[in-house]
């Protein structure tokens, strides 16, 4: 098995090595690409230190069977024809290929059959909050289908990088010690605030982010459920989090849905008010699950339920999701 890692200097690239280590992924042979900046470097990998190489035209990628790539969507774009001219699969964690018709974007525990017709060799792994919205709607869905979703987000200042973590905690020393906060990564000072603008907005005055949950929802689901999204970024350093209203065809039980999510791949329940117990952000980073807590029934709405749910932005969101689309695959081929 012969793997490349595409943006392996970045934060979901190095995630991608820990947990390709971590899950035992059998690999013969790992190459991992960069840019000129990094090319020259080299990242450990099992005790091991692996160059990086330039990432450049040419036949480099002649038999890798799976590219991560999350470098960018201009570098995916650019590079998809030479990544998968020989035979590899392309799992792209940017937004370049997400809403192609030919490429399926795909979350294993709700849409993993999707990933083996792939025309063009790509897999798509969704926007990072709308992964772990579906894991935790799925088992939903299956009780009664959804029609709409309202949702709210609170996302870490790792959806925008590793030099976006290291701003929002330079910022929170400036700020203690009376300094005037250095801000280049967001559009507003982060330590000590919240922004309620994730990505660009667009001509409907939604933003980019939030459109792609409206999107990308449909794709996975393969439904008709529409979702309105407001997307917040918070003084968080790593995982996001999401309130989200959901109204059914039909009225559904909460103890049956708390049941249905206990078993649910990928979701783990907690769910205590009278002990005051419910996920949040400073214990799900690391972990692997979408944490899922403030379980109710919509007071508004008869047919509807609301649930807090969290999850890290880099694992789930990110690395693990496309390293899952590959086992699945091996699995499957």
């Amino acid at each position: 098995m012969k793997v490349a890692i595409v943006g392996a200097s970045g934060a979901v690239g190095q995630e991608f090595l820990r947990i390709l280590d971590e899950r035992n992924f059998p690999i013969d042979e790992l190459l991992l690409f960069g840019s000129a900046r990094s090319a020259g470097t080299t990242c450990r990998y099992k005790e091991t230190d692996v160059p990086i190489r330039l990432l450049q035209h040419g036949d480099d990628f002649l038999g890798v069977d799976y590219a991560f790539t999350s470098a960018g969507a201009s570098v995916s774009k650019e590079f998809a024809d030479t990544i998968t001219r020989h035979g590899a699969v392309m799992i792209d964690n940017s937004s370049a290929f997400r809403m192609e018709e030919d490429v399926p974007l795909v979350v294993p525990e709700c849409n993993a059959q999707d990933a083996l017709v792939r025309p063009r060799n790509i897999i798509a792994n969704p926007n990072c909050t709308t992964i772990m919205m579906v894991v935790v709607l799925k088992p939903i869905e299956e009780m009664s289908h959804i029609q709409r979703i309202h949702v709210s987000t609170y996302q870490a200042a790792s959806g925008s990088g590793a030099a976006a973590m290291a701003e929002l905690l330079q910022q929170c020393r400036e700020v203690l010690d009376g300094k005037e906060p250095t801000v280049k990564k967001f559009p507003h000072q982060l330590a000590f605030n919240m922004i309620p603008q994730v990505d660009v907005f667009l001509e409907n005055d939604y933003t980019k982010e939030e459109m792609k949950m409206f999107h990308e929802t449909q794709k996975i689901m393969h439904s008709d459920v529409r979702t309105s999204a407001s997307c917040v970024r918070v003084p968080s350093l790593r995982s996001h989090s999401e309130n989200v209203w959901i109204e059914t065809s039909a009225p559904v039980d909460i103890e049956e849905v708390r049941q249905a999510l206990q078993k649910a791949p990928g979701v783990q329940l907690v769910d205590d008010a009278s002990q005051g117990l419910y996920p949040m952000p400073l214990f799900t980073a690391g972990k692997d699950d979408i944490y899922v807590g403030r379980l109710r029934k919509d007071l508004a709405n008869p047919n509807g339920l609301t649930l807090w749910l969290t999850g890290d932005q880099i694992r789930k969101g990110a690395a693990l999701n496309a390293v899952q689309i590959a086992e699945y695959l091996i699995q499957a081929e």
